[in-house]
């Protein structure tokens, strides 16, 4: 059963209230202009998504013959002028891991987008060190790493990545790599 919140209110009173406001005039409206809220600025979402479609297609997987990576089963890339000694800060944790991205388990395509959009957004955020699991290639056809050699190849043709080296052993190992990217000036 409801309860009615609002007190009733006796027929005398009401009267009472009515005869009390007779000789009162309401008071007329202000005469100002309701002005209209401008319209927001429109959002460029082709123009965006053309530029998403770019970037994906700037990265390809084709790997330079002077692309500086180690060769042998470790991923390890330096850009020029950093030097052996931050690369091996990086293999030693030196650095905390601040976000990180999990690719595998994806075909190349989607794995390329996310790629793409992680490091764009560690770029607006000014991460400076991130960890990207490619997987193992265990479940993959003739069980080889196919997303290992194309992260590899993709994030040598970003300038803001500094280096990058396999993870440790408890941070992904052979599955994953540990990314330096640049510092927001």
């Amino acid at each position: 059963m409801k309860k009615n919140r609002k007190p009733a209110v006796h027929p005398d009173e009401a009267s009472l209230f009515r005869a009390s406001m007779s000789d009162v005039t309401p008071l007329p409206h202000p005469k100002r202009v309701e002005h209209k809220r401008p319209l927001p600025r429109p959002i460029p979402a082709q123009r965006l998504r053309d530029d998403r479609e770019t970037l994906k297609d700037s990265l390809s997987d084709h790997l330079p013959w002077d692309a500086g990576m180690e060769t042998g089963e470790e991923l390890s890339f330096a850009r020029n002028g950093i030097g052996a000694p931050t690369l091996r800060k990086l293999r030693r944790g030196h650095w905390v891991i601040q976000d990180e991205l999990d690719l595998h388990g994806l075909t190349t395509a989607e794995a390329r987008g996310l790629l793409v959009e992680f490091l764009n957004y560690c770029a607006r955020r000014g991460l400076r060190c991130v960890r990207i699991i490619h997987g193992k290639g265990l479940r993959s056809k003739n069980r080889e790493p196919v997303l290992k050699r194309k992260v590899a190849v993709w994030l040598m043709q970003r300038e803001e990545i500094l280096a990058f080296c396999q993870a440790p052993r408890a941070d992904g190992g052979s599955g994953a790599v540990v990314v330096l990217l640049k510092g927001v000036r």
